[in-house]
């Protein structure tokens, strides 16, 4: 069965691809398909989640699964949350994951509570107008770092610390982080939802 992913980020696609599989789903990107990125104009992981996932669904009349992720530090109130992509564009700096991970570490100068969470909201649908969502949450729980620390991975997975592991996400092996990461999470129970549920 074909699933639309509604998201052209590489590194979610990959992530994500693998644990689908699994379930005989075969994940496609909405730009293979021609769909353009849905607006994401809420405040919520999961109200941007649904809006993406049911504006692919609608597009392309596919079963469809979005997720909306960000990172959420305690020292700032739980933001950036969903404006984690964006987030060096406040301070002046282009889009990229680079000057994100700038950005942050020149906010938390002399910033002692560093504790801070990577969260994933996966959402999957049957259709645009499935009454019953499927909701998965991931949250990690570590420490931004002080400096870049790592070369795997992506967004803020240099400045990310985990305790459970006493490294940041992208310091450890790519299926370790996976596995692991607030979306593998995610995909884990997401999974086990599609299991339980659709199949």
């Amino acid at each position: 069965m074909k699933i639309v992913l509604a998201s052209n980020n590489a590194g979610k696609l990959a992530e994500l691809h693998a644990m689908f599989a699994r379930l005989g789903f075969e994940l496609v990107t909405q730009g293979s398909l021609g769909i353009p990125e849905a607006a994401e104009p809420f405040h919520t992981f999961i109200e941007n989640a649904l809006a993406k996932a049911r504006h692919a669904a609608h597009l392309s009349g596919l079963p469809a699964v979005a997720d909306d992720a960000g990172l959420c530090v305690d020292a700032f109130g739980g933001l950036p949350g969903v404006q984690t992509a964006f987030y060096a564009t406040q301070f002046g700096y282009p889009k990229s994951d680079d000057n994100n991970v700038r950005a942050l570490l020149e906010q938390m100068q002399g910033v002692e509570n560093r504790r801070a969470a990577m969260v994933s909201t996966l959402v999957a649908l049957r259709s645009a107008d499935d009454p019953e969502p499927l909701v998965a949450v991931g949250r990690v729980v570590g420490e931004i770092t002080r400096e870049p620390l790592g070369t795997n991975g992506f967004g803020f997975d240099p400045v990310m610390f985990i305790p459970e592991f006493g490294k940041t996400f992208a310091q450890l092996p790519t299926e370790v982080k996976n596995a692991n990461s607030h979306r593998g999470r995610a995909a884990k129970a997401m999974v086990a939802l599609m299991r339980e549920r659709w199949l």
